[in-house]
């Protein structure tokens, strides 16, 4: 369904990045169509940072803010798009065409996509650096070398060198990193479409199922609660399947006795939420399931609870690994102090291979900066984040007791930094162990 009209935060956003970068130029090209089969594209998604600055997502197109001292904000923008072609429409759907884009997304022009890299050299004369991704598209990183090369070639013999190219991901992702209200709204909204995604889970799985069959279920609850997509490739590792980080094979069947690691994210209106649970395939854990599972609840709890304005983000890890070290340690799982478990990559790295969390938003692993000039950032409100520390026993590990190998848990929730504190977005998912089995 086309939109008739978009919100105008989108042209406040321009407006914003553009008056913190007088004199810069921003250019953001549409994806490229993927084929999954000689003639099946894959489905398409508009890149991040072309949305969040438009609202625009059609294939085929590119957003373009130029400097330009003449114009009323010091800058004008530009969408280029695919002409209306009802041909070509019966097949793959409305087009918003040239006419309708420049009303719609309250751009100052657009233009046939055809257009795009012919009328450049104009559009960027007044231009001191131009930012653009290189090396996501070749054929079109040669093109802005060639405008480029026009550019200079206008000034004659000034002496000066030719624009220089930078990458915007600090820029937009500096912009993004604090979420806005409007992006909050639908930021809670996928969160609450998640977990009563994963609650569904909870209360459908049973022994025998295959893995499959978990996805399907978990993906239809996504849709059903209105999301569009998923935000990530689902995770649904049953058994000795949940010690391998990215497993996406969900091809295997469930046994009684097992647990299952769900790690599924439905995204709304190009915001995704990131959740993970960990969960008996039967009614009740093992002893050495719930002795790993109470680590791990621990380090979770204990990372969530210190968040507030001004902390550094690194001492979330921090936090994180000195529950799990500690839990590990009593467990017998490791020797030393806390301190030397944590630095020894030979120690907790066995159990615990991966961070505690990154940035969320429009995209799972979100942008913006985790250290500035050096040191890790401070957390500010409207940062929202994962938390999902975990510990995998490798079914391989001969290091490790028989009983607890092939056990992999993570708990992982998503975190909204407050004035005051935190909020927990995904708590309508249970994660302690008597919910849960009350549930199974």
């Amino acid at each position: 369904m086309l939109k008739l009209q978009i919100p105008s935060y989108f042209k406040a956003r321009r407006q914003a990045l553009m008056k913190a970068h007088q004199g810069a130029s921003f250019i953001f090209p549409s994806p490229s169509v993927v084929l999954r089969n000689p003639d099946v594209p894959h489905p398409f998604r508009q890149e991040s940072h072309f949305y969040y600055l438009s609202g625009f997502d059609e294939e085929n197109s590119c957003l373009v803010l130029a400097h330009d001292p003449k114009a009323s904000h010091g800058f004008r923008s530009f969408l280029f798009v695919q002409p209306r072609d009802p041909s070509k429409e019966l097949w793959d759907g409305e087009r918003y065409g040239v006419d309708r884009a420049a009303s719609i997304f309250s751009v100052d022009e657009a233009a046939p996509i055809e257009t795009l890299w012919e009328r450049l050299p104009e559009i960027l004369k007044f231009t001191n650096e131009v930012y653009y991704s290189l090396g996501k598209d070749e054929a079109n990183d040669q093109k802005l070398i060639s405008v480029l090369g026009k550019l200079q070639k206008s000034k004659g013999r000034s002496g000066l060198g030719q624009r220089a190219v930078k990458d915007p991901m600090e820029p937009v992702g500096e912009m993004r990193v604090i979420k806005k209200s409007e992006e909050l709204e639908i930021l809670k909204k996928a969160c609450e479409a998640t977990a009563q995604s994963h609650l569904q889970a909870m209360k459908q799985v049973r022994p025998g199922m295959n893995e499959f069959e978990v996805q399907a279920l978990i993906e239809y609850e996504f849709k059903k609660n209105g999301c569009q997509r998923t935000g990530y490739g689902s995770i649904v590792a049953g058994g000795k399947n949940a010690c391998c980080l990215h497993y996406v094979s969900n091809n295997e069947p469930l046994k009684d006795g097992d647990l299952l690691l769900i790690d599924a994210g439905g995204e709304m209106d190009y915001y995704t939420s990131d959740i993970t649970r960990t969960f008996p395939v039967g009614k009740s854990m093992s002893k050495e399931q719930k002795e790993l599972y109470e680590i791990v609840l621990a380090a979770n709890e204990q990372a969530i609870s210190i968040v507030k304005p001004g902390l550094p983000y690194s001492a979330i890890h921090r936090k994180a690994q000195e529950v799990l070290a500690q839990g590990l340690k009593d467990l017998g799982l490791l020797e030393g102090s806390v301190e030397e478990i944590i630095e020894d990559r030979t120690k907790l790295f066995r159990y615990f291979p991966h961070g505690t969390g990154h940035f969320l938003g429009m995209d799972v692993h979100d942008v913006g900066l985790y250290k500035i000039e050096g040191k890790s950032r401070v957390l500010e409100p409207g940062m929202v984040f994962t938390i999902e520390p975990g510990l995998y026993a490798q079914p391989t590990d001969q290091h490790c007791p028989e009983k607890y190998r092939g056990i992999g848990i993570r708990i992982e929730d998503n975190i909204l930094v407050t004035e005051s504190g935190f909020q927990v977005l995904t708590s309508d998912v249970p994660k302690a162990i008597e919910e849960i089995e009350r549930l199974r």
